[in-house]
């Protein structure tokens, strides 16, 4: 699993192209998210993340829990973004993953979306300069 973490003062999304088909239908073109001082988690699924449980999924889960700590429990937004390896996972076995993840945080209270599966989408972020404002992490 490879992430990249920020923090954003402002993270918005339009939904652009639809990329899988199983997904349903949004309106191309249509703002469907704005939040404001988020912690945005680009994810990138790998095959042998997957597993329910795995070392990667705990990992994840906190990292995203210490940076969301680190800027006083802000929401936390999960993006899938398979750009950052060469290796992906197949589509619905890392929405599996990212759904899991998104309920385990729930349960313990953390605010968390997830942007539209399936979709690019037109991104429109402003991040703080600050070290703790943009981390990579690969496990």
């Amino acid at each position: 699993m490879r992430i990249l973490l920020w923090y954003c003062e402002k993270f918005d999304w339009t939904p652009a192209i639809k990329t899988l088909d199983s997904e349903p239908e949004l309106l191309i073109g249509i703002k469907q998210g704005e939040y404001q001082d988020t912690v945005v988690a680009f994810i990138h699924v790998e095959p042998t993340d997957v597993l329910e449980g795995s070392s990667s999924e705990k990992k994840l889960l906190k990292h995203l829990k210490w940076l969301a700590k680190k800027w006083n429990n802000s929401p936390i937004i999960l993006h899938s973004f398979t750009h950052l390896g060469e290796e992906k996972a197949d589509a619905q076995d890392a929405r599996n993953l990212l759904n899991r993840v998104e309920t385990r945080l729930k349960k313990v209270n953390y605010d968390v979306i997830q942007t539209p599966y399936g979709y690019f989408l037109d991104l429109d972020m402003q991040a703080k300069g600050h070290p703790l404002a943009r981390i990579y992490k690969e496990f």
